[in-house]
């Protein structure tokens, strides 16, 4: 491999997701491509697809920022991956950019451009009318949803088993027109509930939480500033990335990624990335999010760590966050992680600060694979305490594992523990 080529660890992290990753190598075949090239910033090639097709791939090393001309939303795609691994291993050779190649680079540039310029003008004010009629658009909302919520359960539960999606759609609909569009996700994910032994308790569950929210915005004045903040977002208000960068929390450590997961909604696609402090043992989210053919961020790759100081959202249990300054370039590492006693105490930590999280990042050390009743797979630690994974296809774990410890990360909700990524001795960092 010639000097300052990336490896194929560091390489594989920056897939989306495991199947990506695998793909990856399939395409990785010189066969496959054509016009591939190289420089100090920039790697192409075209990479024939299935039938006729011929894809257009390329990678910005210094972002880095990736490009192909596939149909596929994951970014990067297989094919991407695919030339980056050749170029890993020498098989791309130093060239001339072609064109197609030089204009993506310059538009980017451009891009960047204005977003400095737009920076550097600060932000608009905020009319305060404005403020005002959105307000009072999202009390009026959340009315007309109090009164749905107390509708469901007056009817009882038994409409609910077998209701049409309409049900949850026409109630987010409304919200989305009330500006509470974050509500309105968690109206919609109600329709999803499966409906097993036992949803009846899980629905009412959600009910009630939905409806806490209600409650509290109504008495958002009374509340201490970061729990107001926290219910100011889970309605649907946000906050400037310049406010956060501003005047949130700032705190540097060695911040290692721990797992990264795209979602695809309404043509928007997102990125989340879990990180944990090296030192203060704390959790933080990096959300990037992405328009159809646009490209996600891609610098932190996971079973990468790097110095950096995080801005934090504003809120009772701080967790979303922004980079706000790199000291050093990110090295390749296994986090540090807890036993599944004390994840369990972290998470009841941050349920008793925010009631409403959907979702929170396990990074365990030392874990096996178990089978629990009912054969269901599940982590267990050192100390016997066990954790239910949610996997649909668990080979890939369970191959990296091979019954031995490992350190595992992953993301806990109400289903279970869905695994991210795993650290193996020779192998590194392992997308799951």
């Amino acid at each position: 491999m010639s000097s300052g080529r990336w490896d194929r660890g560091r390489i594989a992290a920056l897939a989306p997701d495991a199947a990506a990753a695998t793909a990856a190598v399939g395409v990785a075949r010189p066969a496959k491509w054509s016009g591939t090239g190289c420089d100090a910033e920039t790697v192409w090639g075209e990479c024939q697809g299935s039938g006729k097709s011929v894809y257009r791939s390329s990678a910005e090393l210094t972002g880095p920022a990736f490009r192909c001309s596939c149909p596929s939303r994951k970014i990067p795609c297989k094919h991407v991956l695919g030339l980056l691994l050749l170029w890993s291993d020498g098989t791309v050779e130093a060239g001339a950019r072609p064109g197609w190649v030089a204009e993506w680079l310059e538009q980017r540039r451009e891009r960047a451009g204005r977003a400095q310029e737009r920076k550097a003008a600060g932000p608009k004010a905020r009319d305060p009318k404005t403020a005002e009629r959105r307000e009072r658009r999202v009390e009026d909302g959340l009315a007309e949803l109090d009164q749905w919520l107390r509708d469901q359960v007056t009817h009882g539960l038994a409409q609910a088993e077998k209701a049409p999606y309409g049900l949850w759609d026409d109630a987010a609909r409304r919200l989305v027109d009330a500006q509470a569009g974050a509500l309105s996700g968690q109206v919609r994910a109600l329709a999803a509930i499966p409906r097993q032994p036992g949803w009846p308790d899980r629905m009412l569950e959600e009910y009630a939480l939905l409806r806490l929210l209600v409650q509290a915005y109504r008495r958002r004045g009374e509340l201490p500033a970061g729990l107001r903040e926290t219910v100011r977002s889970r309605v649907g208000f946000t906050v400037a990335q310049d406010d956060v960068l501003r005047d949130g929390e700032r705190v540097r450590d060695r911040w290692c990624a721990t797992g990264s997961r795209d979602s695809v909604q309404d043509q928007l696609t997102t990125r989340r990335v879990w990180l944990r402090g090296r030192e203060t043992g704390r959790p933080a989210l990096v959300l990037s999010f992405a328009a159809p053919g646009a490209t996600l961020d891609s610098s932190l790759a996971v079973g990468t760590e790097v110095d950096a100081e995080l801005a934090f959202y504003p809120g009772a249990q701080p967790l979303r966050a922004l980079v706000a300054e790199r000291h050093g370039p990110a090295v390749a590492a296994v986090p540090g992680g807890t036993s599944v006693a004390g994840f369990l105490d972290e998470h009841a930590a941050a349920l008793a600060n925010d009631p409403w999280l959907e979702r929170w990042p396990a990074t365990l050390e030392r874990v096996r694979l178990a089978r629990g009743e009912g054969g269901a797979l599940h982590v267990v630690d050192e100390a016997g305490d066990a954790l239910p994974l949610r996997m649909a296809d668990p080979w890939r774990l369970l191959a990296v594992s091979g019954g031995g410890p490992v350190a595992f990360a992953g993301e806990w909700t109400p289903d279970g523990l869905r695994p991210l990524a795993a650290w193996q001795a020779d192998e590194g960092a392992v997308l799951l």
